[in-house]
C-alpha cells in the first residue's frame, strides 16, 4: 500500500506545500537496493523542510543535473546552496542557478548529514529495497511524513503536534 498510495498523498498535499526557503543544503547518501549500493540525492533548506528526493543508480553529472532540475521546480529559487565537494555540484549549479552561492566548506553541510540519519533509521529495520522505484517512493514518502510532522504543510494546523500526523491523514483521505 505504501508503493500506491504514497505518490497519491504527496499530490494531494502538493497545494498545502509551504514553498522552500532560499538557503538550501543538498547532498546524497548511500541506500542498498536489491544487494546493490545506489545514491539518494536529498536537499532541505535551513528549517529542516525537505526539498526533494532522488533516487540514481549513479553519481555522475547527469545524476545531480535531473535532482537540481527537479527541486528547483518546487518553487523560488535559492540564494546560497551548501554542498559536499563532489565534483559535479560546481558545474550544475552554475547551469541552473547561476545567481546562487555555492558553500563547500568542510563541516557546513552538517544539517543534511544529520538529516540523513533519520532516513537510515528509518530503512534499518525494513527488510531490504528490491527497486529503485521503490527506493524513489520510500525516499519521498519518509520526506513527506518528515514534513508534515514538523508542520511545514498547511495541513492539521489546528491540532496539537504529536497528533498532526494522524489528523493530516484524515485530511487527505478526504481529499483523495
Amino acid at each position: 500500500w505504501v508503493q500506491r498510495f504514497t505518490p497519491l498523498l504527496i499530490d494531494a498535499a502538493r497545494p498545502c506545500r509551504h514553498s522552500p526557503a532560499d538557503r538550501w543544503f543538498t547532498d546524497e547518501t548511500y541506500v542498498k537496493v536489491a544487494s546493490r549500493w545506489t545514491y539518494l540525492y536529498r536537499a532541505i533548506d535551513q528549517f529542516g523542510r525537505v526539498i526533494d528526493v532522488l533516487a540514481s543508480e549513479k553519481r555522475d553529472l547527469a545524476a545531480a543535473r535531473r535532482f537540481f532540475t527537479r527541486a528547483l521546480s518546487h518553487g523560488r529559487r535559492p540564494v546560497e546552496v551548501t554542498t559536499d565537494r563532489a565534483p559535479a555540484y560546481p558545474r550544475v549549479l552554475d547551469e541552473q542557478v547561476p545567481a546562487a552561492h555555492h558553500v563547500d566548506a568542510r563541516y557546513a553541510n552538517n544539517p543534511i548529514e544529520a538529516d540523513h540519519g533519520r532516513l537510515k533509521a528509518r530503512l534499518r529495520p525494513m527488510r531490504g529495497l528490491k527497486r529503485l522505484s521503490s527506493a524513489q517512493v520510500i525516499g519521498s514518502g519518509h520526506a513527506f511524513v518528515q514534513n508534515v510532522r514538523r508542520g511545514h504543510y498547511e495541513l492539521a494546523t489546528d491540532t496539537e503536534p504529536h497528533q498532526r500526523l494522524a489528523a493530516a491523514f484524515t485530511e487527505l483521505a478526504q481529499a483523495i
